[in-house]
């Protein structure tokens, strides 16, 4: 299947990040290679352009299409949380620009056989890398029903969370849940038709959950934006796009924390934690326009938040 992405946010991410021109900026969700794409076009000869991904479709996709720019560029086949790793590798200490495009490409969800989709039927998989031996499969089957209802809570923020994996250890004794469009069955069944009359479609919640769940997606964040702002030189920039609350209070938070000087509880009469602001805030989040939510409905979750080094 042909790699097929619509990046979200594409000027308002490069306008953001870029500073200069002949800097070293690293894409850390290259996808399809959108942003590296827009951002080649900006950087002179002498600019380098790093691009990690863990899914090697992505990876080359997106060297596909940038084989023609007169950039530096070169691609890292890895997980971002390993950012410290992946720029010793290169030799590399500090970088002048971060971007982070969170969330599953367009390519996956639109490719059934990734597991991605309650939309298109295929093996539950969910894996971002498929060098990862753990897969959707593994967790709808043989996770402990109070752990599923957990995840299911937790990461899909799903009232129903307990009934469905309740319906789903119900189900899986008769016969494994195998694809997508058995566990899409299960879901509707475990929620009353009443609750499924409005709102987004009754599996996305329960699909997002077991998706983080298997990539690890949050508990990588704040461990990653702090070490990428200790490798971004004075006046660089961090931009981060998430399409969920889960990873946009995360990024909040942690961006929070890193502008102040501060982070002691309120009631200390005097400050013991000797912390030191790293960065400040760009302004205000940025979201897309009406008309790219027009052309493209699934940027309409979409939040920018950008933060430079100081």
């Amino acid at each position: 299947m042909e790699f097929h992405h619509t990046t979200v946010l594409l000027n308002e991410m490069i306008d953001s990040v870029l500073t200069d021109p002949h800097g070293i900026y690293v894409d850390c969700t290259l996808g399809g290679g959108g942003h590296s794409f827009a951002l080649s076009q900006k950087l002179a000869d002498d600019g380098l352009l790093i691009g990690i991904d863990q899914d090697q479709e992505a990876i080359d996709a997106a060297g596909e299409r940038l084989k023609d720019k007169k950039c530096r560029h070169l691609f890292v086949r890895d997980n971002f949380s390993h950012m410290d790793s992946i720029l010793a590798s290169l030799h590399l200490d500090k970088v002048d620009g971060f971007i982070f495009d969170l969330g599953v490409s367009s390519h996956q969800l639109d490719d059934g056989e990734r597991g991605f989709s309650y939309m298109n039927n295929g093996k539950l998989d969910m894996r971002m890398d498929q060098r990862n031996p753990l897969t959707a499969y593994t967790i709808v089957n043989t996770y402990e029903e109070d752990d599923l209802a957990r995840i299911i809570k937790e990461y899909g923020e799903e009232r129903w969370a307990r009934r469905i994996a309740k319906f789903i250890v119900e189900f899986r004794e008769k016969k494994p849940i195998e694809t997508t469009e058995d566990l899409v069955n299960v879901i509707k069944a475990a929620i009353p038709a009443h609750a499924r009359r409005n709102g987004p479609h009754p599996a996305k919640r329960t699909f997002q959950a077991i998706r983080i769940e298997v990539n690890n997606e949050l508990g990588i964040l704040k461990d990653t934006m702090e070490a990428c702002v200790n490798h971004l030189n004075v006046g660089g920039r961090l931009g981060v796009i998430t399409f969920q609350s889960l990873e946009d209070r995360i990024i909040k938070r942690t961006f929070r924390e890193m502008e102040r000087d501060c982070i002691c509880p309120p009631d200390l009469p005097v400050c013991v934690c000797h912390h030191h602001r790293t960065v400040k805030s760009c302004g205000k989040p940025i979201k897309p326009s009406e008309k790219e939510i027009e052309e493209n409905p699934r940027a309409r979750s979409a939040v920018l938040r950008v933060v430079e080094r100081v």
